[in-house]
């Protein structure tokens, strides 16, 4: 394998203290190819999210070794990580993430502003285009259905034009179709822009897209498979506007 987008050796993390800290991860060794689609899949309480929480520099490894894009991330300051963060990782969360007293606009653009991106707001609105929003940028979160929100979130997780893509149950609070919207448009960015991604979900057919699926249980690998070959390629999602 060629210099791994994300490279993990002998990872181990314990939150809380005292009586109630708890062993999260233990010990975790992981490579992942540059552009390659990977789904993290476990029981509840198995540490799969909070891997994720560490790939994107948001969890500190009590020891170990974390590197992404080639940056070691157990070395930089704060300061220097959530600038390596901005330019290098997008992150889309369950549960949306957008700040209510923001139009969706400004909710893509104003992180790039803070990241120093030229031309933050017509980036922004680009992005949003692409997600099928082009009609609902000067929209708030609260006029915008589920399916609209995680779009804003997604085309805000794109902006900056990641290396990687990092997403948490992205589909988990959204019905079977729209959560298939999404997934579609996921995937077909991923592959448009040959972004690595790695996704938590309990969805098994969410996962079985990917083209490996990393399973965790009790804070270490159970199991680190590729899928097989697929004979047809990812639906490209529809660009039309969101459906309500």
């Amino acid at each position: 394998m060629a210099e791994p987008a994300i490279r993990l050796r002998k990872v181990h993390l314990t939150l809380g203290q005292g009586r109630g800290a708890v062993h999260v991860l233990k010990g975790i060794d992981l490579d992942v190819a540059r552009g390659e689609s990977v789904g993290i899949v476990g029981p509840s309480g198995s540490g799969k999210s909070t891997l994720l929480m560490v790939l994107a520099g948001l969890e500190r490894a009590d020891t170990g070794e974390v590197e992404i894009a080639g940056q070691p991330l157990q070395g930089l300051s704060e300061d220097k990580l959530a600038a390596f963060r901005g330019r290098h990782i997008g992150i889309v969360f369950q549960s949306f993430h957008l700040i209510p007293n923001m139009t969706a606009l400004e909710n893509v653009a104003v992180p790039l502003e803070l990241a120093g991106h030229r031309n933050a707001f017509e980036r922004a609105e680009a992005e949003l285009r692409s997600v099928g929003l082009g009609a609902r940028v000067s929209h708030y979160p609260g006029e915008l259905s589920g399916g609209e929100q995680q779009r804003v979130a997604l085309a805000r997780a794109l902006a900056p034009e990641p290396a990687l893509l990092i997403a948490d149950e992205p589909t988990g609070n959204l019905d079977a179709d729209t959560g298939a919207q999404i997934a579609d448009l996921l995937f077909a960015e991923q592959k448009r822009r040959a972004m690595t991604m790695v996704l938590v979900t309990h969805d098994k057919t969410l996962a079985a897209r990917c083209g490996r699926e990393v399973a965790v249980r009790s804070g270490e690998i159970e199991r680190d498979g590729f899928a097989p070959a697929r004979a047809s390629a990812v639906p490209e999602p529809m660009v039309a506007e969101a459906a309500r």
